[in-house]
């Protein structure tokens, strides 16, 4: 038995929820699959999945390997990341994850200027609003906004973003301008975001002085999107009146296709973190990636001090 590699299909199975998924993430047949859950179940001497038509579940036993043979894939996965810097420094494949707008607005503008400086980091962008399993997926990174609640990984704060509350002139004008926070749950329709991940939509936020007012967009008439260029498209278009990342409306406050309004209502900065696991913090391709997003992204951070 190839133990370790009954070991990567094993945890990809668990983290997965599936044999044809665990199949189609590591390319391999799913009758392989199938056989090194076999052999590793074997040779344990216990069953690591319970298997139905519809799913798969993993045993109290599986449950509690699983946690020691994600430490031994790590360990296994550090040594690799260490000895390979050490012998190529900044060379080899790179897959990063970032959100839509942050990708098409801010790093992508800026990129070839990273590929000329590492022409051997072989980068490969996830582009998506989605929320992303940095171990299931396999990816090196995420640039994610919002708190964070893992203290398994590893964050690096590299802007907090503004919002501006805004709507078209074709809107306002057949609508009105609200002229404060509950105006929108009577008489406007709002243009609202809601998670790839849970399915719920985040309220509006309005703070003012001592202030603070949410108003859920389901209250409201109006559309729900989960993409964040899709977003802002929507406000654009007429659709209603909503928040968005300052530094995806200002061009389209400048040139009058939007509107600011209840400009005296702000709403909480939105923290943005390169994210990654503890055992990639070795990493020199990965280091220079992290310090090269920093670069780019002050230019979009509004917390205090920043500039």
């Amino acid at each position: 038995m190839d133990q370790l590699a009954a070991l990567r299909v094993f945890v990809r199975i668990a983290e997965s929820g599936g044999f044809g998924k665990a199949s189609d993430a590591l390319d391999i047949p799913r009758a392989t699959v199938t056989k090194h859950v076999q052999d590793l179940e074997r040779h344990l001497g216990v069953k690591l999945f319970l298997r139905s038509t519809r799913k798969v579940t993993v045993t109290d036993e599986g449950k509690a390997y699983y946690q020691r043979a994600i430490q031994v894939l790590s360990d296994l996965e550090e040594m690799d990341v260490l000895f390979l810097d050490a012998k190529h420094g900044h060379r080899g494949r790179l897959r990063v994850d970032i959100g839509s707008s942050l990708a098409n607005i801010i790093l992508l503008p800026q990129l070839p200027a990273f590929r000329k400086a590492f022409p051997d980091i072989r980068l490969e962008l996830g582009v998506s609003d989605r929320h992303v399993d940095l171990v299931g997926d396999a990816v090196d990174c995420v640039i994610r906004g919002g708190e964070l609640t893992d203290t398994s990984l590893v964050a690096r704060r590299i802007a907090s973003l503004d919002y501006v509350t805004c709507a078209s002139p074709q809107y306002l004008k057949a609508h009105g301008v609200p002229t404060h926070p509950d105006d929108l749950r009577e008489a406007f329709d709002t243009v609202g975001y809601f998670s790839s991940l849970t399915g719920r939509p985040f309220p509006l936020l309005f703070n003012r002085e001592d202030d603070q007012l949410e108003v859920d967009p389901r209250s409201t008439r109006g559309i729900l999107l989960n993409e964040s260029t899709a977003h802002v498209n929507a406000l654009v278009h007429g659709l209603g009146v909503g928040q968005t990342f300052g530094f995806m409306a200002r061009p389209y406050l400048e040139s009058g296709r939007l509107i600011q309004v209840l400009p005296e209502w702000t709403r909480p900065l939105h923290p943005i973190h390169i994210v990654f696991q503890r055992s990639k913090q070795e990493s020199a391709r990965l280091r220079v990636f992290i310090d090269w997003a920093a670069k780019i992204f002050k230019p979009f951070d509004h917390h205090p001090g920043a500039r």
